[in-house]
């Protein structure tokens, strides 16, 4: 394993807290969004990504960059975080503006920082491993490489990205890393079944990991506008107007992601593979895939009462859910509103919560 040049640089994590999870309703809703819901188990989404990386960061290295309708939520499910290591966006512009303003935060705090862009709802089911490989991407990070976390696909998946990989760079921390050749959004079948046999291609996870110096640097080159914008938040950091600044300049901020904002133009960039049982959580039906199934392929969440019935997910409350004769299915239960659909429209559900954002109804 080859070393980087500058070693001792602090390393922070930064995990992204924003959105509802629109996907997951009628569970996830406005007030009580994904991150904030317990779905894998006793703990929530968000205090899973905080205890993950212990030990590797201590609370005061651990930022999370919502929103404020958020804030006070996350803050009581994970009281140890100091509260000025909450960042908060007045309005959500995406992920390469919430990047570009943890950024500023660590630049002022250490400009020396690297920084693990990571999330706070997706589920990994190998903890250690994961821990593994962000040490490995410190490492390739302190060379000056962007680096992003690629997952080993198990199948040919069309609603990811993915990442062809080029040529070999080195091996860190028991880890190969590799230049990133190019990004892929969410091919057609056909194409994804290639990058699944030429065993050269990851899922793009989302999660990154760099020098601060450095993808502020890619923010002045590729998004020079946006840049001059943070400049401006950042001169007001630790003022009293601090917060009156951003709340002036965070509405006229440009939309974007890290991906297309940045990834795909940035110079110098990295990716280790790695498996460690990743699920982005995306849909009701990746919960069939994550939690343990009963003989008859069903995972049950509350009081259920089945006759015929498989491979479906029943999500309830505290009322008893009867099915008969079912297959592949998703029935979640709340207080006030009931989901049921085929396991493959699953993803479709987003299109229920725009309707009841057309209609004014509620239930959001």
């Amino acid at each position: 394993m080859r070393q980087g040049d500058h070693q001792g640089r602090p390393y922070y994590a930064v995990i992204m807290a924003g959105g509802i999870g629109s996907r997951l309703w009628p569970l996830s809703r406005q007030h009580r969004p994904k991150q904030a819901l317990s779905l894998v188990g006793e703990r929530t989404m968000f205090q899973l990504a905080v205890d993950r990386l212990r030990p590797l960061f201590p609370p005061e290295q651990i930022l999370v960059v919502t929103g404020q309708d958020h804030a006070n939520v996350l803050r009581e499910q994970v009281p140890e975080l100091p509260d000025d290591n909450f960042i908060l966006e007045p309005v959500g512009r995406g992920t390469a503006p919430a990047v570009g303003l943890a950024a500023i935060h660590l630049r002022r705090r250490d400009p020396e920082a690297v920084m693990a862009v990571l999330t706070a709802d997706h589920y990994i089911h190998d903890a250690a491993r994961f821990r593994a490989v962000l040490t490995a991407a410190y490492q390739v990070a302190l060379e000056g490489h962007l680096v992003t976390l690629g997952i080993t696909p198990s199948y040919a998946a069309t609603g990811f990205g993915y990442i062809r990989q080029g040529q070999r760079l080195d091996e860190y921390n028991g880890f190969t890393a590799y230049q990133v050749e190019s990004f892929v959004e969410k091919p057609d079948r056909a194409t994804a079944e290639g990058f699944l046999k030429s065993g050269r291609t990851s899922w793009n996870s989302g999660m990154f990991i760099w020098r601060v110096d450095r993808i502020l640097e890619e923010f002045a080159r590729q998004m020079p506008q946006f840049y001059q914008q943070l400049e401006r938040v950042e001169a007001a950091l630790g003022e009293p107007r601090a917060a009156a600044v951003l709340e002036r300049v965070w509405p006229r901020v440009a939309s974007q992601t890290i991906d297309y904002g940045i990834m795909e133009g940035a110079q110098d960039v990295a990716v280790l593979p790695v498996d460690i049982g990743w699920s982005d959580v995306g849909s009701w039906a990746a919960l069939l895939d994550i939690l343990s199934e009963d003989a008859a392929g069903n995972v049950v969440r509350g009081r259920h009462l089945g006759i015929d019935t498989q491979r479906t997910l029943i999500f309830g409350a505290d009322r008893l859910v009867a099915t008969i004769g079912l297959r592949d299915m998703i029935i979640v239960d709340t207080d006030d509103a009931i989901l049921i659909c085929p396991a493959e429209r699953a993803q479709d559900v987003k299109k229920i919560v725009d309707k009841l954002q057309e209609s004014g109804e509620g239930y959001l």
